[in-house]
């Protein structure tokens, strides 16, 4: 999945927080295993297991993973049921690198990227020659030379499609130095370069508002890249899995998604 070989040993035994896990069996009781990064998906999870899934008849355990390659392995190996974490063109290119079979089952929220900086509040004057930090992973890292692109730094080669790469820059007129990083690294990048592009969620749990704390925001029109609930292949139809994704897109969570996140994840109300 990785361009490069960042998945070290340290990072796998990092992966899991010190409140989840991603190896144990699955439970016997009924409980609906879910695998999820901290913010927003972690918080969304809590939020229906706390309000919501008891009168739907739901049982539901959350493990809150810090990368983005644990919780597909952790699913494929079946000891979680289901994860939320990311988009389709990550799992599509997931399942293609990792022989993997996951699925969506639907579309949860958009958690929109952005461009951050502790040294500029104007994209506008970044300096010839700058420093910009991206995703070292294949499809985020794609989805942030889009945003540069769009944002006018950068020329892509036409047909640059979700796994966009460096070499596809056919413009670069203001030398920008494009450095890759694993992308929990990216906030903690700032001290060091110029601007960095940031997903949301590591952005959040950083402390960083996208609404308030990006100088460039990644747009909701006609995006790809809203997270959704995924399942290995014939687990679609879980009755758990249907009650949690029927949950997701209720309007008590788009409420609460609007409420909590001002803007900095939007709802998808229909799969």
């Amino acid at each position: 999945m990785l361009r490069k070989a960042v998945v070290t040993a340290a990072v796998l035994a990092l992966g899991l927080t010190a409140c989840g896990s991603g190896g144990g069996a699955k439970k016997d009781d009924g409980t609906l295993v879910v695998g999820a990064t901290a913010v927003p998906a972690g918080e969304v999870l809590t939020y229906i297991k706390d309000n919501l899934a008891a009168k739907a008849g739901l049982k539901l355990e959350i493990r809150e993973f810090t990368d983005y390659v644990l919780p597909n392995t952790a699913l494929q190996e079946g000891s979680l049921d289901a994860n939320l974490y990311q988009n389709q063109p990550f799992l599509d290119e997931f399942n293609k690198t990792k022989g993997t079979d996951l699925v969506s089952v639907v579309k949860a929220y958009l958690p929109p990227m952005g461009v951050y900086s502790k040294k500029l509040k104007d994209l506008a004057k970044l300096a010839d020659g700058a420093t910009v930090a991206v995703p070292n992973e294949t499809t985020n890292e794609g989805r942030a030379l889009k945003l540069l692109a769009s944002a006018g730094l950068i020329t892509l080669k036409p047909g640059a499609g979700t796994t966009a790469s460096p070499a596809d820059i056919t413009a670069n007129p203001r030398k920008l130095v494009i450095k890759e990083l694993e992308p929990a690294q990216l906030p903690r990048s700032l001290d060091d370069v110029t601007i960095a592009v940031i997903n949301n969620n590591y952005a959040q749990d950083a402390g960083l508002s996208p609404t308030k704390n990006a100088i460039y925001l990644e747009s909701a029109r006609n995006n790809p890249y809203a997270n959704l609930l995924a399942v290995k292949k014939g687990n679609e139809k879980d009755p758990r899995v249907v009650k949690l994704a029927k949950l997701l897109t209720s309007p008590e969570v788009h409420t609460f998604i609007e409420d909590k996140y001002q803007g900095s994840v939007l709802p998808v109300t229909s799969g």
